[in-house]
């Protein structure tokens, strides 16, 4: 079919190289029909191509389209596709949905809580737990989940498992008191000594 053996009403696309009806074209002032030499769609893909090169010379990444189903949301930071179901609520938001989905939320919350409490990463807490062989370096046994810090200078000591620093906790982290319930498990209890009548000294 050549360029004028359109039907009434119809236009010749140069970029799909089809006839199409006046209304698939942007109006276009300068032309003698007033409309755009390819339709909208061309321009449409033209566009995003051209975007496209632009990012990627400048060193940036391209989002790839998605299709996205009704009822379901993209999630930026993942980059899956997740029902609404999956989304927290946030009424400033145009669609009504947080921005990022409830895992990735949860992810962050604790990359944050990491970094504001002990100044460390996921990485670097990885690399402890790793270092530890994967046990709590107290009772070699359980698998290490919170990380342990002196609260006097924030140093993180190491991960312990929940009990071992439950256990710290308790004895607030003061090495004598550690030291002497590790004696009296042993057998060997310390006991105040007499030095006068009524009077006695606390083992140091």
């Amino acid at each position: 079919m050549g360029v004028a053996d359109g039907e009434p009403g119809e236009k010749y696309c140069a970029g799909c190289e089809r006839f199409l009806a006046f209304g698939a074209f942007a109006k276009d002032r300068n032309r003698r029909d007033g409309l755009q030499p390819r339709c909208r769609e061309c321009v449409a893909a033209y566009s995003a191509q051209h975007y496209r090169r632009r990012r990627e010379a400048m060193g940036k990444t391209v989002r790839e389209k998605v299709v996205v189903p009704e009822g379901h949301k993209l999630c930026r930071l993942c980059g899956e596709v997740k029902p609404h179901g999956e989304w927290h609520r946030n009424a400033t938001a145009s669609d009504g949905l947080s921005t990022r989905c409830k895992a990735c939320r949860a992810v962050q919350g604790r990359q944050g809580h990491l970094m504001r409490q002990y100044g460390i990463t996921e990485a670097e807490r990885d690399a402890l737990i790793e270092a530890q062989v994967g046990v709590c370096c107290i009772c070699l046994k359980a698998p290490p989940e919170h990380v342990d810090h002196c609260h006097k200078t924030g140093r993180v000591r190491g991960v312990l498992c929940f009990s071992c620093n439950a256990a710290l906790g308790q004895f607030k982290d003061r090495p004598d008191a550690i030291r002497r319930a590790a004696a009296y498990v042993e057998g060997n209890a310390w006991k105040p000594t007499l030095v006068a009548p009524g009077v006695y000294q606390l083992p140091s």
